[in-house]
């Protein structure tokens, strides 16, 4: 028991450092509906994409871009991992598949996609070697 406890208590602030990524994109849609905050998608293959990779190490973990979009954004991960011990739930991979095919048609990776709360496209990105804030600024560039 002690030990669990002492587990919990070394986990409970990683908790608090992580991000917000919402773990269903229809909550993820409601969430920003009734927060009024756009959505940023992020077409991402996490374990062969190497500039997603990268994009993930410099800007999304970055806290910066942490900090910003807790309050600013509500985010989502559409993952396609291609190794078997990073599979997805099959709800998960259908979703993504639906959400690809109507934002990502071409299968750019990674692809950041900024939606409105009513999912109208207002910008998209890739990967390119920039700062978080600069990242920041594209982002809430496209809101205008």
């Amino acid at each position: 028991m002690k030990k669990k406890l002492l587990f919990s208590a070394l986990l409970f602030p990683l908790c608090l450092l992580a991000q917000n990524w919402e773990t269903e994109y229809d909550k993820a849609l409601l969430k920003a509906q009734i927060e009024n905050k756009p959505i940023i998608l992020v077409f991402a293959g996490s374990d062969w994409c190497a500039p997603c990779k990268l994009l993930d190490k410099q800007i999304w973990q970055s806290e910066v871009f942490k900090n910003y979009a807790r309050d600013n954004y509500i985010l989502y991960k559409a993952d396609f991992p291609r190794k078997k011990g990073n599979q997805l739930t099959e709800k998960t991979t259908l979703r993504n598949g639906e959400l690809a095919e109507k934002f990502n048609k071409k299968g750019y990776f990674p692809l950041v996609v900024v939606l409105d709360k009513d999912e109208s496209v207002l910008g998209t990105a890739g990967y390119k070697r920039k700062e978080p804030k600069a990242y920041i600024t594209l982002f809430n560039s496209f809101l205008k």
